[in-house]
């Protein structure tokens, strides 16, 4: 759905570390504060500005944070009851109270290790010396493909992205996954644009490289050299790439082949002996996603010089290694992320050590999340808000009048099979193969990034298992997954002010339910609608139903194309976009009915001087509140599928007749689209 920690594609986690929010009062204590709101910018001029102007005017973004909103103060909230948590593991760990071994002690050890700055410190690149050693005794071609399989198991360093697939064709099987990777900026077309900002970042890029080179004690020019190595190896990986929105495209990015086809594409390069390195069953099928991209992989084994695969290999360990290391290497890796945060200061090592907790063992930490944070009562209450959203949209596709019955049929069917997840796994993950160690972060870092990459590769050749989650319990975010035709709501967002059970229906239908209806939406998506009720990717569309469909999806890709941030050259990509819009657009839809039918049961009046439908709108937008650093908002735009927040609120929004109504804007109205161009799906 949104979270900046979510959605940042290959800087996931090094963005993640270095953008955690400050601790701070919230901004807001009541469901609904008027003080939140600039009645002086007209709510059918920007209705974003309205609900949330007095906010924006008063609220600042810590400097350790690339944006800071909504989600962000909640965020902020759990990471506090974390914290609170892995402290007492820790006196829990060192007083003997917990076995060594157990789940418990596994949490605390791990958390205890990570705040021993001194021990962390005195280390400083250490632990990687086998890894150095590993690539500086690489001596041939061949010796690189050995070396390839080695140091993936070992720190993950191919120069691609593997691991278990759902077979999209048979979803209640899993295969093995090929695609492509090998880059260390977030997309290939920061390395292929040739405009003056796309360049000065590469040169940013590169100069970080080589401070990192120099902090193994490279001298500077050879650091330089190295650096621009880096940059030239990486640029080859990305010619041969495709870019974000050529993703997107879920039939065009699904290939399955027998291991011969895939060693077809690469003869230079033995897939069998790949695997077998790994420790991985050899597979029968693999999803090749992006097959070019193996074919310029296989050229490049035999026209890279070997010194330059080794300098990546050792840049690669490195970038992947630092926030784990000492001190400058922390701030050397938080150097690159500012290219993309804008963020003044690193987070503070508590944060960090949550947050990689959360990370390496989040189903032990969350367990103990859940018992203090969402009770049964709070679990029975979300099942019921989403029950009620299904059968609310189950009645939208029942009333649609540009859907043929067959195709209606299949959607009602896809509809009826969601398998609603909600707080917390009905089957907590089992650590005990883990080993954690009660001295050395980085090797707990590394021992958790082992054991995850294990598991993954277990599960190769395997039946499907729908039970487990992909999003940790405290998480402020909330996804669907088409390949396995379920929605998830972890418990870390089903709280104020998504969910405030001290708020009125018309707030929380606009917030909480929205969302959830969001996350609905997305299975009938241009992505998502190409997936049947099992996962599998099959089309169940007429001919005339799919092309009415996409008609109304390009309305919503034409607008926000349109749409701009930071300057007036700055868009939007609505294509990239399309999937999170149609979200937005559907969710809101659907909880709007929700809301009015609640209402016909149970009148609610005016609050705040604002009718139910007006709060409805509010709560929507309140959620929708962030500011962002211009770095960010770029680097949003450029690579994130999750358009800015402000467009989230304003897209939408003018594309609802229930918007114009319940504000009383007229026609022309910079909130009111024409009828011609507005969309209709739901």
């Amino acid at each position: 759905m949104y979270s900046h920690r979510a959605a940042l594609s290959s800087l996931t986690l090094l963005l993640a570390l270095a953008g955690t929010v400050r601790a701070q009062a919230p901004l807001q204590t009541v469901p609904f504060d008027r003080a939140n709101l600039d009645t002086s910018s007209p709510a059918c001029q920007d209705f974003y500005q309205f609900a949330n102007g007095g906010w924006l005017q008063r609220a600042k973004i810590p400097g350790d944070y690339p944006s800071f909103g909504a989600f962000d103060q909640l965020f902020d909230q759990n990471q506090e009851v974390l914290r609170n948590i892995l402290d007492t593991s820790v006196v829990r760990v060192k007083s003997g109270q917990y076995k060594p071994g157990t789940g418990e002690w596994k949490v605390g050890a791990f958390y205890s290790t990570c705040m021993d700055t001194a021990a962390v410190e005195h280390l400083g690149a250490a632990p990687l010396k086998p890894g150095f050693d590993r690539i500086a005794a690489i001596n041939s071609v061949d010796d690189l493909k050995r070396a390839f399989g080695e140091l993936e198991k070992s720190y993950g360093l191919a120069p691609i992205s593997e691991g278990s697939a759902q077979d999209a064709k048979d979803a209640a099987n899993t295969i093995a996954g090929l695609y492509q990777g090998g880059l260390s900026l977030p997309n290939s077309e920061y390395y292929t644009k040739t405009d003056t900002a796309s360049a000065n970042l590469r040169a940013k890029f590169t100069a970080s490289v080589s401070r990192m080179f120099q902090l193994l004690g490279d001298p500077p020019a050879k650091a330089d050299a190295e650096a621009s190595t880096v940059l030239a190896v990486e640029t080859r990986f990305a010619k041969g790439s495709r870019t974000p929105i050529q993703l997107r495209d879920v039939v065009n990015n699904y290939h399955g082949l027998t291991l011969r086809q895939v060693d077809s594409l690469t003869p230079h390069f033995s897939w069998a002996q790949f695997y077998s390195e790994l420790g991985a069953p050899i597979p029968a099928k693999i999803n090749v996603g992006q097959p070019e991209f193996f074919q310029n992989f296989d050229g490049m084994l035999t026209s890279v010089p070997l010194p330059d695969w080794k300098t990546l290999l050792r840049w690669r360990l490195i970038n992947g290694s630092a926030p784990s290391l000492s001190t400058p290497f922390v701030k050397e890796n938080f150097e690159f992320n500012k290219l993309f945060t804008g963020a003044t200061e690193i987070s503070p090592r508590w944060k960090r050590c949550v947050n990689a907790t959360d990370n390496y063992l989040g189903e032990l930490l969350g367990q103990e999340f859940v018992a203090r944070k969402f009770s049964p009562a709070a679990k029975a209450r979300a099942v019921t808000i989403v029950d009620n959203l299904v059968r609310e949209l189950r009645s939208r596709i029942e009333q649609l009048q540009w859907m043929g019955p067959e195709t209606k049929q299949q959607a009602l069917v896809k509809l009826d099979a969601f398998n609603r997840k909600i707080g917390y796994p009905d089957k907590w993950r089992d650590y005990s193969k883990l080993q954690i160690s009660p001295t050395g972060y980085y090797a707990n870092v590394l021992a958790g990034q082992q054991w995850a990459s294990a598991r993954d590769w277990a599960k190769i050749g395997k039946p499907t298992d729908r039970t487990e989650w992909g999003m940790t319990p405290p998480t402020v975010n909330a996804y669907e997954n088409p390949l396995l035709n379920e929605i998830v709501f972890p418990a870390g967002i089903l709280q104020p002010p998504f969910y405030d059970p001290k708020a009125d229906d018309a707030l929380n239908y606009g917030a909480m339910g929205a969302v959830i209806g969001h996350e609905m939406s997305h299975a009938f998506d241009d992505q998502g609608r190409q997936f049947d009720k099992f996962g599998n990717m099959r089309d169940w569309w007429s001919k005339d139903d799919a092309a009415r469909y996409d008609a109304e999806a390009q309305k919503i890709v034409k607008q926000f194309d349109a749409y701009t941030v930071i300057d007036t050259a700055t868009h939007v990509q609505g294509q990239l976009t399309l999937g999170e819009n149609i979200g937005d657009f559907g969710g809101l839809t659907v909880a709007y009915a929700a809301m009015k039918r609640a209402l016909a049961a149970h009148p609610q009046p005016v609050i705040d001087s604002f009718t139910p439908e007006q709060r409805f709108f509010l709560g929507w937008a309140q959620v929708w509140r962030t500011l962002d650093r211009p770095e960010f908002l770029r680097f949003l735009v450029a690579s994130n599928p999750h358009p800015p927040a402000k467009w989230r609120v304003n897209g939408p929004l003018s594309n609802m007749p229930e918007f114009k109504a319940a504000w009383g804007c007229k026609d022309g109205d910079p909130m009111v689209r024409a009828t011609a161009i507005q969309p209709r799906i739901w």
